[in-house]
């Protein structure tokens, strides 16, 4: 028995010395900041005012965030964004992917130019935007008025055109992405699918909603995962382009807290914002993965 078990144990202690220096990284980088976080949100501090002391308030900060009608805007917000951003950018991304997973002369050339507006770094892409839809010299009205700069939209004026202009700039942005995840479910369903629909007399619509549709279902859940996480997680795009408003048009939960801890220097309380966020986000990814799961489950079966 000895001899077989020291065997066991020296690789199981091999594995958790490889293992070790990722852990240690997710432990400093991710985990620890989200505890951090967290003993915070149960702690009134104030930047500035260092004789408030930080006293200990439990769940206060959390109770005050359920009755702040700011951050009830702010989450509405931050909900229409997730679910107009995420249905637009799985759609183009099945579109997307069906067009490059064809084969056709140049397809390369079209793959590599479909993933730039994915690699321009976020900022970048705000800003861009920003000027495109800039009320006296942006792109969107010098093709409505030419160079008659007497007349002009302030697009970014309009809560409604404000609110648009930061999910058509999301979704411009992440469609490849979703398009890359939902290439990867089309390229294993097998070819000889599509060639049975065919000798029976099958329609391209009806391969498509009989065959393709139900086999990318975990794939399409996937890019729902990760576009969903990283909708609730949009800062940037707001910051850059609206700062939030106008009003608070564009105002999202992640702005806020942002807003609430650098600019008025509630520390708590900001924090309280960050951790629901993360909660929100956690509980999604996790319900996510067990419908991928069962998803795959039904797939495995024979």
């Amino acid at each position: 028995m000895r001899t077989h078990t020291a065997p066991r144990h020296r690789e199981g202690l091999a594995a958790w010395l490889m293992v070790a220096p990722a852990l240690l990284v997710t432990m400093v980088f991710a985990l620890y900041p989200v505890a951090d976080s967290l003993w915070l949100s149960l702690h009134h501090i104030f930047v500035g005012i260092p004789h408030l002391g930080s006293p200990f308030v439990g769940l206060g900060n959390y109770q005050a965030l359920l009755h702040d009608p700011v951050a009830y805007q702010a989450f509405v917000v931050t909900l229409g964004f997730v679910v107009l951003s995420t249905v637009l950018e799985l759609a183009c991304g099945l579109i997307i992917a069906l067009v490059i997973h064809e084969r056709f002369r140049g397809r390369g050339l079209v793959r590599g130019a479909i993933l730039i507006p994915w690699a321009i770094p976020t900022v970048v892409a705000s800003q861009l935007w920003r000027y495109i839809f800039n009320d006296q010299y942006g792109f969107a009205n010098l093709l409505l008025f030419g160079d008659r700069v007497t007349e002009y939209i302030p697009w970014l004026a309009y809560p409604s055109v404000a609110f648009a202009v930061v999910v058509l700039a999301d979704v411009w942005k992440t469609s490849a992405f979703a398009g890359l995840l939902i290439l990867a479910g089309l390229q294993v369903i097998p070819d000889d699918l599509y060639d049975a629909a065919r000798v029976d007399g099958a329609t391209a619509w009806q391969r498509f909603w009989h065959i393709t549709l139900p086999l990318l279902k975990p794939a399409l859940l996937l890019a729902l995962l990760f576009r969903t996480m990283d909708a609730f997680r949009v800062f940037d795009l707001v910051f850059v382009m609206t700062q939030g408003g106008p009003g608070d048009a564009t105002q999202v939960l992640q702005f806020y807290g942002y807003q609430t801890l650098f600019t008025e220097g509630r520390i708590g309380y900001g924090s309280a914002i960050s951790v629901a966020v993360f909660l929100m986000i956690m509980v999604l990814s996790l319900t996510y993965l067990r419908v991928i799961g069962s998803q795959l489950l039904e797939r495995r079966r024979p």
